[in-house]
């Protein structure tokens, strides 16, 4: 059956530019003015996701994401904001909406979007499926779901870069400095040992490390002198605006220690809590030495050899020692060349 959208917004425009683009990749869509038309559509017809602004007359967005939820927990919902209301649209993520997308709205990134939404659905619906299979098919089965949860990983993966993208395009010379960092993070982690699952958190928590940033004002976001900007206070506030920003939520739970700390120090100098050695999470160790040099040779253009020699010199006070052994011995800086 033909995926069918409901498109909800008050400004006519919008929802008949949304309309256009959708209809162009093949999608059957409705469009309504309000939560209580839009209400009245999603009763009446079989949907397969709904797109809604977050501000309009009568009802709001919330309030139908709440009933919509509250009638189809399964029913795909994105939201349509702009970022002055961040905070409620972390807050409609904590309720279930799908993702969101920010006014002005970039139709492709939307379209992007729409497609990962109706791929997840199809998984929850092949997953629900999957447990009324006999016996005879699981194994047939188990594979296609193994391949579609690595596409949708794939899928959640591509849509955490375009966020971070947006935060790194905020810090003057570092646009790809936390995929970067993603994976130099990865690399030192398997060095290290890390299983699978573990890579994973940390490929997610690195790629995140600077999500606070969305929360600094873009005054505060030249990255010049020191090594790191302690002695900016509202630089080091986008650790705790990080954690703030996404506590509550299941996904973020195992990364929210990487957030958090990846500023602290070896030696016990560092922020938000001045925690020394190993009392430092050794998942943060890891992503400060790669944070660090990608300031160090993006974000300030110095030399390899000079960010190699401040590393080493930094070895035990910023930095754990051994991290810094295997990153430097195995040359983790290299596969950014590769």
């Amino acid at each position: 059956m033909e995926d069918r959208i409901l498109i909800v917004d008050d400004e006519q425009l919008i929802c008949s530019i949304f309309d256009k683009r959708l209809k162009e990749e093949g999608y059957e869509c409705i469009t309504a003015h309000n939560g209580i038309e839009a209400l009245n559509y999603f009763s009446k017809n079989t949907l397969s996701l709904i797109i809604s602004d977050l501000k309009m007359p009568q009802m709001n967005g919330m309030e139908l994401l709440k009933k919509v939820k509250s009638a189809d927990p399964k029913m795909m919902v994105i939201m349509i904001t702009s970022y002055p209301d961040m905070d409620i649209a972390l807050e409609a993520m904590r309720l279930g909406a799908f993702d969101f997308i920010t006014k002005p709205v970039e139709l492709d990134l939307m379209v992007l979007i729409v497609k990962k939404a109706l791929e997840r659905r199809r998984l929850e619906i092949e997953v629900e499926s999957y447990h009324h299979n006999s016996d005879a098919l699981i194994n047939e089965r188990t594979t296609k779901l193994q391949e579609a949860y690595q596409n949708l990983k794939g899928a959640y993966l591509d849509l955490l870069k375009i966020l971070v993208n947006a935060i790194d395009t905020k810090k003057s010379g570092s646009r790809g400095h936390s995929d970067r960092v993603r994976m130099m993070s990865v690399k030192t982690g398997a060095e290290l040992g890390f299983d699978k699952m573990k890579l994973e958190i940390l490929e997610y928590g690195a790629l995140l490390h600077d999500i606070g940033m969305i929360g600094i004002k873009e005054g505060g976001l030249q990255q010049q002198g020191s090594l790191s900007p302690e002695g900016d206070q509202t630089i080091q506030e986008h650790s705790l605006i990080g954690v703030q920003m996404v506590e509550g939520t299941n996904f973020f739970k195992d990364k929210m220690a990487m957030i958090r700390h990846h500023h602290e120090h070896f030696d016990g100098s560092g922020y938000p809590d001045g925690l020394a050695g190993e009392a430092i999470p050794l998942v943060a160790r890891i992503i400060a030495v790669a944070d660090a040099f990608d300031t160090m040779k993006y974000g300030r253009s110095m030399k390899d050899e000079d960010v190699l020699t401040e590393l080493e010199k930094e070895k035990g006070k910023k930095f754990d020692p051994h991290i810094v052994e295997i990153f430097l011995s195995k040359k983790i800086y290299s596969i950014l060349q590769s």
